[in-house]
């Protein structure tokens, strides 16, 4: 002031303004030196066009945070600075920056795991089924585009009787305008035994085979980077004939000995939720009375069984049915294969809350993640 007398502050100094989001940007400013004999108290940053406020209670120069702008919009900033006496004269106008009018979102995608082989009555064993595939992307999606989310179910286990191949999954896909859609495959089935229902489907990862080497093939239809792999071989001798696994999105499934169902192949982890989870593991391969089952690939692959039906894979992991084991004159069905899953992670800032399909809606540090268990979709 002059004399000792208060008054208004002096304008403050502009600084840079910056685009921080699709409604969001932040303003910088260099305190007056003459603060009117009176402690400056808040600062308030106006945008041009639309005329929003954002306000910053402090004395020293700072950066103001502003939201409500509008996406894809052209915007100068002004700021005052207030005292006890009143408020200054507006800043020059800033820079100008523009709103984008897309963000940012990661995918996960996947498929409904197939189902392991059922074992007929004639001193038989039966195939893991394969993973479901398992595919991953971050795309830019814009404002207003809806994201169409489909989740695969699981293959369904054949009924009990003599060697039906298990059903292969159904596919994960996500598309949208703007977007490339990205489709998982289903998992293979598994072989039955015996003979001629032996041999594994193909899939996004591929079902074992049953005392024979006719595997199903992983990454069919073939993506880049591979979305699963091959099933394993069945052995057809005796005593036990074991069965093959099915493949897993990091390995293929295992191959049967004449002692031992084989492994399924492990899945691939993920931590788009926030936390490690493994996906998409193969069923295990099934073994005839006195036979070592193979176990599940870690990922929600079902064990298969001796003597029994085989188990089914976890529900939204994508993980493939175990092999049925089956002795003299009882025929086994396979295990079921677990349905798929589709995520969806983004900035906080750009979540529109719009959604269909109930997905499960978490906060995981800056990011809001929707977890897709059946299918239905989201508003950019």
């Amino acid at each position: 002031g002059t004399l000792g007398l208060q008054g208004v502050p002096d304008a403050p100094t502009i600084g840079t303004a910056t685009a921080t989001g699709n409604t969001t940007a932040t303003v910088a400013f260099t305190a007056p030196t003459n603060n009117g004999d009176a402690t400056i108290t808040t600062y308030t940053a106006t945008s041009s066009p639309g005329g929003v406020t954002a306000t910053l209670s402090q004395a020293g120069s700072g950066t103001i945070s502003v939201t409500g702008l509008t996406a894809n919009t052209s915007y100068t900033f002004t700021v005052t600075a207030t005292n006890s006496i009143g408020t200054s004269v507006a800043s020059a106008a800033s820079n100008s920056i523009t709103t984008p009018n897309s963000y940012s979102v990661d995918f996960l995608v996947v498929a409904g795991g197939g189902a392991g082989g059922t074992a007929g009555s004639h001193n038989a064993s039966a195939a893991g089924g394969g993973a479901g595939g398992y595919r991953t992307s971050t795309q830019s999606a814009n404002i207003g585009t809806t994201i169409t989310v489909t989740v695969g179910d699981g293959g369904t286990a054949g009924s009990n009787s003599q060697g039906t191949t298990g059903g292969s999954g159904s596919n994960s896909s996500i598309s949208g305008s703007g977007l490339t859609t990205i489709t998982s495959t289903g998992g293979g089935g598994g072989g039955g035994g015996p003979s001629p229902t032996d041999a594994g489907l193909d899939g996004g990862s591929g079902g074992g085979a049953t005392m024979s080497t006719s595997i199903g093939s992983g990454n069919t239809p073939s993506t880049s980077p591979s979305q699963g792999n091959d099933g394993g071989t069945g052995n057809p001798s005796a005593p036990n004939y074991g069965s093959g696994g099915g493949g897993g999105a990091s390995a293929v499934g295992g191959n049967g000995t004449s002692t031992v169902g084989a492994n399924g192949g492990d899945g691939l982890a993920s931590s788009i939720t926030g936390s490690s989870v493994t996906y998409a593991g193969g069923g295990g391969g099934g073994t005839h009375n006195g036979g070592t089952a193979g176990n599940g690939g870690a990922g929600g692959g079902g064990d298969g069984e001796e003597n029994t039906n085989g188990n089914a894979g976890t529900a939204n992991l994508g993980g493939g049915g175990g092999g049925a084991g089956a002795i003299q004159v009882v025929e086994r069905a396979g295990g079921a294969g677990g349905k798929g899953v589709v995520i969806l992670s983004m900035p906080s800032a750009q979540y529109s809350g719009t959604t269909t399909g109930s997905p499960t809606v978490a906060v995981v540090g800056a990011n809001r993640v929707l977890t897709f268990n059946g299918s239905g979709s989201y508003t950019a």
